[in-house]
């Protein structure tokens, strides 16, 4: 069997609560659609047969993982089975973190569900969580398949109670259920052909709803939009090309179009189209793959997204509200680090605020909870640690999507409802017309960085007022200069009476306007590859979110001097005791050689 999606092939998610008969079902599908590997149905009842076991069609589903487990015959997150009309592959169902990473990542887009239910236990927990998660991640077509009909005597006053009951359910969270199947996934009722034990029935087989199914078109009409995943620099064969790659969630892209990259407002027009061992392509089209080059060289990384110029642009902000469904065994929590993921963007996310809590099962909803625990559906609002860009859940569903990852593990996820203000959208507001408005240089940054051996950096000094900051910066620059790199020492007084003149001093109502200047020139050194030293008196983490804001993140170093630490700055280095400007410099350029900002020479 072909393992690779075709455009008519269809992604099928199966869910349901534990031992409702999922594997038995998938397991049926693919022997009664012979798409088992050959000899594989009798091997597995050989050995039924050897250990004195009566054969489950789960078995096969088993085979199939220890198979996969060794590299063999499927793809380690789908299993694939196939009709008359088309081929299927079958995702891990809601509940399992690999389907949430790949539904939420891109990896794969479910298209149709099957939520299975045991008529004999009825409608439980997981039949109810299942069926918010398929409706949080805008998943509309889905069948109800009402497993193990045999163990109830194939009644119809219980398969009707069933139906009522999660009918009702899935009408409370805007859903509908296509179908309601009663099936006996062990012996095949109503499964691949018509059941003769229950004549009440008259709707279409499993397979049959299958192929009733309408693939999900792509999203081919809507605004352009690609994660950058990467930028590749080619240099064998005076070859000089920078290829923006990553993979078209939406729209297309034209050869001339002018590209806007988000959240830094940068801007350039499309070169060309690449791929790898392809025809000149003058056009790139949603769920490919693809790279591209640029007129004017621009500075980005992984993680903007890239947009068209002359279409809706995506939402930009450090504040999101979002509907969440968490899965950790670890409550979510405020006042801790969790990582937020959308695309290719991943940034440190803190949980603000609780608007209020489902419990998805009942759909019981909380207002006043402080935490959320394991399948608790949630409505939140996280605050990020810089600005990230994206769009709205029924706008574009590709870029909506995030996950939470917590301690290496994805904890959670969901879609994005609102852009909410934040702190520093208005300065944000004048970087992207900044940004936009750039003169870009024929000189790069990399090529400065190669000529001054050197990575252009601003190194923040802080910490309280007389702790040696100004003698440690102005030492600091003495020593990398005698080092032969480009560097700067600006004192604030020099920003202050200058730059700054036209601000009343002293009133701290324009302190965000101080600090948006001093990083706007800061920018401009950087800009010019130089490493720029700066103190100040108590830097806060907002003072640095500000900064931050107008300075690229990767490119700043904070360092507190001083015993005391008397704000909430998360900073890079913490010199406790200020001994002499030469050691303290000393310890900060060691900080700087471990960064790679400038050679260790051993």
């Amino acid at each position: 069997m072909n393992n690779t999606k075709g455009e008519q092939d269809l992604n099928l998610v199966i869910a349901g609560h534990v031992d409702h008969g999922k594997s038995t079902i998938i397991g049926r599908m693919l022997a009664d659609t012979d798409s088992l590997p050959e000899g594989k149905l009798e091997q597995v009842k050989e050995t039924c047969r050897k250990n004195s076991k009566p054969f489950e069609y789960a078995f096969l589903l088993d085979a199939l993982k220890d198979e996969q487990a060794q590299g063999i015959t499927i793809d380690s997150a789908r299993v694939f089975f196939q009709t008359d009309m088309r081929q299927y592959i079958i995702l891990d169902a809601p509940g399992h973190i690999e389907f949430l990473k790949n539904m939420v990542t891109g990896a794969a887009r479910a298209e149709a569900a099957l939520l299975v239910i045991d008529a004999s236990e009825g409608v439980r927990e997981n039949s109810r969580r299942h069926g918010y998660m398929l409706s949080m991640l805008g998943i509309k077509q889905i069948a109800v398949v009402v497993n193990k009909m045999d163990l109830v005597d194939y009644d119809q006053d219980t398969y009707k109670q069933i139906v009522a009951e999660y009918t009702d359910f899935l009408a409370e969270i805007g859903l509908e259920a296509e179908t309601f199947i009663p099936v006996s996934g062990m012996l095949g009722d109503n499964v691949a052909a018509q059941s003769d034990k229950m004549d009440w029935y008259h709707g279409q087989t499993v397979l049959e709803q299958l192929d009733s199914f309408e693939n999900e078109a792509l999203p081919h009409n809507k605004p352009f939009r690609m994660p950058v995943q990467d930028v590749y620099k080619f240099t064998k064969g005076g070859d000089d090309r920078r290829i923006v790659a990553g993979t078209v969630e939406a729209g297309e892209m034209n050869v001339g179009d002018e590209v806007v990259f988000y959240p830094s407002g940068k801007k350039s027009t499309v070169k060309s189209i690449e791929g790898f061992k392809e025809d000149k392509q003058h056009k790139v089209k949603v769920g490919k793959a693809t790279g591209f080059t640029l007129d004017e060289q621009i500075y980005i990384t992984r993680g903007e997204l890239a947009a068209r110029a002359d279409e809706a642009e995506p939402r930009v902000s450090a504040r999101i509200k979002a509907n969440l469904f968490w899965l950790a065994r670890q409550d979510l929590v405020k006042d801790k680090v969790y990582y937020l993921k959308v695309g290719t963007a991943k940034v440190k996310a803190r949980l603000q605020k609780i608007n209020r809590v489902i419990d998805a099962s009942n759909l019981n909803q909380d207002e006043n909870k402080e935490k959320i625990e394991r399948h608790d559906v949630a409505e939140v609002v996280f605050k990020l640690d810089r600005a990230m860009a994206f769009d709205l859940a029924g706008e574009i569903e590709e870029t909506s999507r995030f996950v939470i990852v917590d301690e290496f593990e994805i904890a959670g996820g969901g879609i994005i409802s609102e852009a909410l203000e934040d702190e520093q959208s208005w300065v944000r507001e004048k970087v992207m017309r900044r940004n936009y408005k750039w003169e870009q240089s024929l000189i790069s940054r990399e090529e400065r960085a190669e000529k001054y051996n050197q990575k252009s950096t601003l190194i923040l000094i802080t910490g309280e007022e007389d702790v040696g900051k100004k003698p440690t910066a102005k030492a600091l620059e003495k020593r990398l200069f005698n080092d032969g790199k480009v560097v700067y020492f600006l004192g604030i007084g020099n920003l202050l009476y200058g730059v700054d003149a036209d601000i009343k001093n002293g009133d701290n109502n324009n302190q965000e306007e101080h600090l948006r200047r001093l990083a706007e020139v800061s920018h401009l050194m950087l800009d010019a590859g130089a490493i720029l030293i700066v103190t100040a008196v108590e830097l806060t983490q907002a003072n640095l979110e500000l900064i931050k804001t107008t300075v690229n993140p990767q490119q700043i170093e904070t360092v507190w001097l001083g015993d005391r630490i008397t704000t909430d700055l998360e900073f890079d280095l913490h010199i406790p005791e200020f001994t002499s400007e030469d050691q303290v410099s000393a310890q900060i350029k060691g900080l700087l050689q471990d960064r790679g900002i400038i050679f260790r020479p051993w």
